[in-house]
């Protein structure tokens, strides 16, 4: 405010860099709320493909994990010891 007031040559300098500086204050905030704008619409478009891409690596993960052994072994299994009276 004092260097609008003020009638000298720095002062007029002074209330100019202020106002350009204001300006450019404003221009960075229109940006950045547009950056925003764009950033959210893009979240919305690809929240969908998120799903679809963890759906996909869940299903390669099974695919990797190894089958399990629904097989018996072939052999001779002997008997387990219990320790009830009639085993002794």
């Amino acid at each position: 405010m004092l260097s609008s007031v003020l009638n000298s040559e720095r002062a007029i300098l002074v209330n100019i860099v202020i106002m350009r500086t204001f300006v450019r204050l404003r221009n960075l905030q229109a940006a950045s709320k547009e950056l925003a704008r764009r950033l959210e619409g893009l979240q919305q478009k690809y929240a969908a493909h998120d799903m679809q891409i963890q759906q996909i690596f869940a299903c390669i993960k099974k695919l990797m994990t190894p089958p399990g052994s629904g097989h018996r072994q072939i052999g001779f299994l002997s008997p387990k010891k219990s320790n009830s009276p009639e085993s002794r």
